[in-house]
C-alpha cells in the first residue's frame, strides 16, 4: 500500500534547496574518549546569487503560499485523518549541512540534519526522468552488500512539489556510528529548480516516528534501539559567525560543555511529533511542542502570548516565524520594510475609529470584528466569514471571498494591536498612526523585509519567555559592534557583499489558528544564540547561551 503524506520537511530545509551557491567545505566527523559522537557541520551563506534564484523560485508558485509546505500538524482532535499543512517560505542567513554514508561500504550523502521531519531520504540510481537527480549523490543499491530489498512506495508534499520514491533498508552511517537495517527512501523524482540548486542530497529526520512518512523508523530511534549512543538525547550547536568555517556540531548520546555556558532551561515536549514546546508568561513551563511565554520587544510585553503560545525548535529553518500580528510589530520596531499592505490601511481607514471606542467601550475584543461586519463569531474568535464569489473580480484577479479573509485578518491584528497601546495610554490618533505604520511594516508575499544596515546600533531586543526565563535576541553580538559582513550577529541577516550588502530582518510570518496555534518556529536564527538540548529519553528541550 503506497504511503503518501502531505508534509513538507522544513521550510528552512527546503528553503535551503531554493536557493544554494557556495560550494561545501568538506565535512569532519568524530568521536573522543568521552562517548560523545560528534557530527562536524559546514555552512553555506546566502549570496546575491542564491536570492535571486529564491525569488525567481517563489515567482514561479502559484501563490505566495504556495512555495514551500512543511509542517504537517497532528491534532488531539479525536478525528482520525486529521491535519493541517502550514506554508512557510524562507530565505537563507546560513544552513548547516553533514556527512553520512549509506550501505557497506558506506556511499557518501551531504545532508541536512532536521528537528522538523522525521524521514531519511537520499536520491536513487533509479531517478532516471528528474534533472536535480543528476547534480547530486545517487545510491546505488548494488553496491551495497547489506541492502535489503523494500519497495512499498512513499512520498513527502512540498508546495513546490513533491519528492517521491521508495523505501529500501541498508546500514547507515553516522559519523563512526553504524545504524543497521535503516528503512529510508530511495527518491527517484525531485521537484525542479528546488532541489535543482540545493547543495544537499538529501535530509535525515530527527523528528518523532508519530510524523515518519509509512511510519518508517527513524534514524535516531535506531541509534538508541541499538544501544549506539550513552544517553537518548542529541544536542545541536550552531555557529552564527558566517566568517569562520567551522559552521557547527551535533553530538549524538550527550552535551559538550564547551558549547554553552551556564545552566540548560529545560521545558517538557507538550506534543510528539515535532520538539515542540510552548510559550507562556511567567513562571512558565515550555514543551517540544513546548509552551512558549510572553513575547518582549525592548524588554515591553506584546500580550500577544498571554493566552500561551506553542512553539517549534527546529534545526531545518533558517529564521524565526511566528504570527503576522507580531512579526509586524517586531519588524516594525527594528524598521524594517515589506510591502504595504492596503487592505490593512483600508480597515484602519473605515473602522479604526470605531473599534478603538469599543475597546473604550469595554466591548469584547474578540467579538468586534464580527460585530462590524468583517468577520464572523464561532463562539471563541472571529473567524472569515468564507464568502466566495463565482466571478473573480476582473481588475484585482481575487474572489470576494480572499479579499474578506484579508480584511478579517486584518482587524483582527488591529484590535490586538490597539489593546496593546491602549494599555499604554496613549492617545487616539497616536494609536491611528502607529497602525497604520505596523500596516507599512506587514512582511510582503516572499516574506522579506530589509533594515538599513546603518540603523542596527538602534535596534531593541527581541525576547521569548521560555519555561520562566528571557531569552535575547539582539541585532548585534552581545559585546560586538555590527558586522557588515554578517559575523556576530543574531536577528539580521546579510546578502551579498561589500557596497550592494543587503541587511534582512531575521522574522518572517507564519499564522497557524488554533487549537494548534499560535505557534512559533524557532530556527537557525534562534538556535544559533542558544545551544540546544533534544532529550528524547525525558521528553524534553533545552536551551542555554551558545559558547
Amino acid at each position: 500500500m503506497d504511503s503518501q503524506v502531505n508534509m513538507g520537511t522544513k521550510f528552512g530545509v527546503i528553503l535551503v534547496s531554493l536557493f544554494l551557491s557556495v560550494l561545501l567545505f568538506p565535512l569532519v566527523f568524530s568521536a573522543s574518549n568521552d562517548g560523545l559522537f560528534r557530527i562536524g557541520l559546514k555552512k553555506r551563506t546566502l549570496d546575491r546569487n542564491s536570492w535571486l534564484a529564491r525569488r525567481i523560485e517563489s515567482n514561479e508558485g502559484k501563490s505566495s503560499r504556495a512555495s514551500v509546505r512543511k509542517y504537517h500538524l497532528r491534532g488531539n482532535l479525536g478525528e482520525s485523518g486529521d491535519t493541517d499543512i502550514i506554508a512557510l517560505k524562507n530565505y537563507m542567513d546560513a544552513q548547516y549541512f553533514g556527512e553520512i554514508g549509506v550501505g557497506t561500504p558506506p556511499q557518501k550523502f551531504t545532508m541536512i540534519f532536521d528537528t522538523g521531519s522525521s524521514n531519511m531520504w537520499v536520491p536513487s540510481s533509479k531517478c532516471y526522468l528528474s534533472v536535480a537527480c543528476f547534480f547530486h549523490s545517487k545510491y546505488k543499491s548494488i553496491l551495497s552488500s547489506t541492502y535489503k530489498k523494500n519497495g512499498k512506495s512513499a512520498e513527502i508534499q512540498y508546495g513546490t512539489g513533491a519528492i517521491s520514491g521508495f523505501f529500501s533498508q541498508d546500514h547507515v552511517t553516522v559519523g563512526d556510528l553504524v545504524v543497521k537495517n535503516q528503512e529510508f527512501i530511495e527518491a527517484t523524482k525531485e521537484p525542479g529548480i528546488t532541489f535543482l540548486a540545493a547543495k544537499f542530497d538529501g535530509i535525515l529526520g530527527l523528528g518523532f516516528q508519530e510524523i515518519s512518512v509509512g511510519n518508517a523508523v527513524p534514524v535516531w530511534y535506531n541509534m538508541v534501539n541499538q544501544g549506539l549512543v550513552k544517553k537518548p538525547l542529541f544536542s545541536f550547536w550552531f555557529n552564527r559567525n558566517t566568517e569562520e568555517e567551522e559552521g557547527g556540531e551535533i553530538v549524538f548520546g550527550g552535551v559538550d560543555p564547551n558549547h554553552y555556558k551556564g545552566e540548560h532551561t529545560y521545558v517538557p515536549v507538550m506534543q510528539k511529533g515535532y520538539w515542540q514546546v510552548g510559550l507562556r508568561k511567567f513562571p512558565a513551563i515550555a514543551v517540544q511542542q513546548f509552551d512558549m511565554g510572553d513575547v518582549l520587544i525592548g524588554g515591553k510585553t506584546t500580550g500577544f502570548c498571554a493566552g500561551s503560545c506553542s512553539a517549534i525548535a527546529d534545526s531545518g529553518t533558517s529564521l524565526l516565524a511566528g504570527p503576522t500580528t507580531i512579526i509586524t510589530q517586531i519588524n516594525q520596531a527594528i524598521g524594517a520594510s515589506g510591502v504595504v499592505s492596503q487592505e490593512c490601511k483600508a480597515v484602519v481607514s473605515q473602522y479604526g475609529e470605531i473599534m478603538m471606542e469599543m475597546l473604550l467601550a469595554e466591548a469584547q475584543p474578540r467579538k468586534i470584528c464580527s460585530q462590524i461586519g468583517l468577520c464572523t463569531f464561532d463562539g471563541t474568535r472571529g473567524v472569515s466569514m468564507g464568502i466566495q464569489s463565482v466571478v473573480d473580480d476582473k481588475n484585482s484577479g481575487k474572489s470576494l471571498g480572499g479579499q474578506q479573509d484579508t480584511r478579517c485578518s486584518a482587524c483582527e491584528m488591529t484590535v490586538i494591536w490597539m489593546q496593546n497601546q491602549l494599555r499604554q495610554n496613549q492617545t487616539q490618533d497616536h494609536i491611528l498612526n502607529y497602525i497604520n505604520e505596523l500596516c507599512d511594516r506587514m512582511p510582503n508575499p516572499m516574506g522579506e523585509s530589509a533594515v538599513d544596515c546603518n540603523n542596527i546600533s538602534s535596534m531593541p531586543s527581541v525576547s521569548f519567555t521560555i519555561g520562566g526565563k528571557v531569552f535575547d535576541l539582539t541585532p548585534e553580538q552581545c559585546g560586538h559592534a555590527f558586522s557588515p559582513s554578517g559575523a556576530g550577529n543574531q536577528y539580521i541577516l546579510k546578502v551579498g557583499k561589500g557596497a550592494a550588502a543587503q541587511c534582512i530582518s531575521g522574522f518572517t510570518a507564519l499564522d497557524v489558528p488554533p487549537p494548534r496555534g499560535p505557534l512559533w518556529i524557532l530556527g537557525d536564527v534562534f538556535m544559533g544564540q542558544y545551544h540546544t538540548v533534544f532529550d528524547y529519553g525525558k521528553l524534553r528541550v533545552g536551551f542555554a547561551e551558545a559558547a
